[in-house]
């Protein structure tokens, strides 16, 4: 029996049987890719790494360490392997399973947020927070600038004859014509995250108002889809467009039939934010990763998990100090810094041990060069002045967002019990 449920596995998901979830970032996972033949996928995280993954066993091949902060966009290469985008303004290039890019491609002045590959593999597009788009020549590095978002470009997809679409804050989608004229502008009434387009010219962009709109590559409206009340932040298209895969803030993942203009199957996560999805070549599967640091694999053409039943969230960590001030407060930080050892470093280091501890020193974490240089040695007197003036004024350079607690006695509280619970 046991036999004949394999074979029958088999058949539904290809040669290839995959593990049931991919595990190793420290941080939420925030991209996502996947090889022509399907078997690597590449992911990146808060973590600062990207990890090269072989799917046929469901293990890492390599961590990739090479971006000074989040790695927020991969794409597969034709030919080369995959190409990570970064929080530094920076592409890395990666051939094989290298430890190092095969090249960096350098010029933004922001985040990397999203990349696009040309159909014949030639150009690679970046958007970046910077407010431009970047469409670089692959075989010398020249770069096209495409300037004209009012604020930072969140996704950039290649449509066919080599036009370039690119989706911002700023709530407008730009058409940008291969020969190099002035770009199409359609203003939607929400900012735009991510956007993609079908091997027929059809644009897909995902909103911050939970609608997924789509355009023609004329610019004309064609369908607008709800699919759900918090802000879209993941999509992608299976790579014969009939499906479109697109993931929100409440960890909801809908699976689109295109043709139809319908919500075919609503994947059921663990309730947190889903930043990344990607196909497999074949479209029937996907790959989703999260806040739950997690690489999940799904049946794409039912909408179930492949493996075991998918929890809900977590255990709240911090349930064990409710009504405690300092805890409520370091909520806001959660996201990004863990308290033990065991948990590691996410978007930003571990805290466990903080107090004592010198300033750009947390082990397995990569620091930028500003941090590195500077004479601070954390007590809860300087993290309480961290949050008093503001980390972009009290450690200038940080990656960290910034933030104030404008309270004395709040900041009191929340290096109390800091000292408490990282010891």
């Amino acid at each position: 029996m046991i036999r004949i449920v394999l074979a029958l596995f088999a058949l539904a998901f290809g040669s290839h049987v995959f593990a049931q979830e991919l595990r190793g970032h420290g941080g939420p996972v925030r991209a996502a890719a996947v090889s022509a033949d399907g078997t690597v996928a590449l992911t990146g995280s808060f973590d600062q790494s990207a990890i090269l993954w072989d799917l046929s066993r469901g293990s890492a091949i390599r961590v990739l360490r090479f971006h000074q902060g989040a790695v927020n966009a991969a794409v597969a290469v034709k030919g080369l392997g995959f190409a990570t985008g970064g929080e530094d303004g920076r592409i890395g290039l990666w051939r094989g399973d290298a430890a190092e890019p095969a090249k960096v491609i350098e010029g933004h002045k922001g985040p990397v947020a999203a990349l696009a590959i040309s159909p014949e593999g030639g150009h690679l597009a970046s958007a970046s927070w910077d407010g431009t788009v970047r469409v670089a020549a692959l075989a010398d590095g020249t770069a096209r600038v495409l300037e004209g978002h009012q604020g930072p470009v969140n996704g950039v997809a290649f449509a066919p004859g080599g036009m370039v679409v690119s989706s911002g804050y700023d709530a407008s989608l730009r058409f940008w014509p291969a020969d190099g004229g002035a770009p199409l502008i359609v203003t939607a009434p929400a900012p735009l995250n991510g956007v993609v387009a079908a091997p027929d010219g059809e644009i897909a962009v995902a909103a911050a108002d939970g609608r997924l709109r789509l355009f023609g590559s004329d610019g004309t409206r064609r369908a607008e889809i709800a699919v759900g009340d918090t802000p879209l932040i993941a999509l992608a298209i299976s790579p014969d467009g009939a499906t479109i895969a697109v993931g929100g803030l409440r960890g909801q993942v809908a699976l689109i039939d295109r043709k139809m203009r319908t919500i075919r199957a609503t994947l059921v996560g663990p309730g947190l934010p889903v930043w990344s999805l990607a196909f497999l070549p074949d479209g029937k599967q996907l790959l989703s990763g999260g806040a739950d640091r997690l690489v999940r694999r799904w049946n794409a053409v039912t909408g179930e998990h492949v493996g075991a039943v998918v929890p809900r969230a977590g255990e709240d960590a911090l349930a064990a100090f409710q009504g405690e001030r300092g805890a409520q407060l370091f909520r806001a930080c959660a996201a990004c810094h863990t308290l033990t050892p065991a948990d590691g470093n996410r978007a930003g280091p571990t805290l466990h041990g903080i107090f004592g501890r010198r300033i750009a020193t947390a082990p397995g974490y990569t620091y930028s060069d500003a941090l590195k240089g500077m004479d601070i040695v954390w007590s809860k007197e300087t993290v309480a002045r961290l949050f008093e003036i503001g980390p972009n004024t009290y450690t200038p350079g940080t990656k960290m967002p910034e933030q104030t607690i404008g309270a004395a006695e709040d900041r009191q509280a929340l290096v109390d019990w800091l000292e408490k619970v990282t010891r």
